[in-house]
């Protein structure tokens, strides 16, 4: 038998790296030498061999320690707000941020709309209603952070130019994730000037 004296747990805030492998719910990403396995809603979205900064959760539990990542601050504000709901874990608010928006899920919750979160895998009618009652209310959506996406650091570049952030939002849906931040930043700035 082992006896704990003392844990550390170690809490970060977000981990910077390259990205060196990717799954169907994770990303491992390289950080000085050091693989950190990280599950994330869409590991598709980053690219391997690339640089990403991925904001972190720490779950602890009697069996398990996982890192969780998400692509902003309002994603994991959103997951940590759904983590406290009775009856909800990560491994249900995962597939919740992969295939709605953060702004999408506050909305339906602040609606009531039960048919929208039932519409996510393991959301029943039970649950639903428990989201809805426990977070109604309770939350706020960033209308300068709706639908940016992974397009966090073009943003970033696009304001320090000094485009307001309501201009930049208009041209992302014709923006494409996968070219590199240098010709995103080119395309940005030609639907910009039209």
């Amino acid at each position: 038998m082992y006896d704990i004296i003392n844990v550390v747990i170690m809490m970060y805030s977000y981990i910077k790296g390259i990205v060196c492998d990717q799954e169907s719910n994770y990303i491992v990403l390289d950080n000085n030498g050091i693989g950190y396995h990280i599950f994330v809603a869409n590991p598709f979205q980053y690219k391997i061999d690339e640089e990403a900064k991925v904001y972190i959760y720490s779950y602890i539990r009697e069996d398990e320690y996982s890192l969780y990542g998400f692509s902003s601050k309002e994603e994991k504000e959103l997951f940590l707000k759904l983590l406290n709901v009775k009856g909800v874990g990560p491994k249900l608010i995962m597939p919740m941020l992969a295939t709605g928006s953060v702004n999408g899920i506050i909305d339906a919750i602040d609606r009531e709309n039960i048919l929208y979160l039932k519409k996510f895998p393991k959301v029943g009618d039970k649950v639903a209603r428990q989201i809805i009652l426990d977070l109604k209310g309770k939350l706020t959506a960033s209308n300068d952070t709706a639908n940016i996406g992974g397009f966090d650091e073009l943003v970033s570049v696009l304001e320090g130019l000094g485009y307001k952030t309501i201009d930049i939002k208009k041209i992302l849906p014709n923006m494409d994730a996968n070219l590199k931040i240098e010709e995103q930043v080119k395309e940005a700035l030609k639907l910009l000037l039209k």
